[in-house]
């Protein structure tokens, strides 16, 4: 399946906005929320968005990598940056699910 990035990123924008009259606070919250992530200015945001992309892999958000790329662009992201930040994600993930793995084999363990 191939997927359209302009077309997810337009189409996350007007559901945004959709819910954001159905349920304004929420959507305030959200932005509230966001906007708390870069108050203290400590990371620029390239840094910001190469995190979020990261994030965005491992809870495999596709309207959360139509955002992030954009932002990661538009902040002077260059495609290497982005790959790079992408390993890390990759590799916590490999390491995330061999960590799990010994929760599993400890409860088999416990339950016999």
């Amino acid at each position: 399946m191939e997927l359209k990035w302009v077309n997810t990123l337009n189409t996350l924008v007007k559901g945004i906005g959709n819910f954001g009259k159905a349920n304004p606070p929420v959507l305030q919250a959200v932005q509230q929320l966001d906007a708390a992530t870069r108050v203290n200015k400590v990371l620029d945001d390239k840094t910001h968005e190469l995190i979020a992309l990261a994030v965005a892999v491992t809870t495999r958000c596709d309207g959360c990598l139509s955002a992030h790329v954009h932002a990661a662009k538009k902040a002077g992201a260059t495609k290497e940056e982005i790959a790079e930040a992408l390993g890390t994600a990759i590799a916590l993930n490999a390491g995330a699910a061999f960590v799990y793995s010994t929760r599993v084999m400890d409860a088999y363990d416990e339950m016999s």
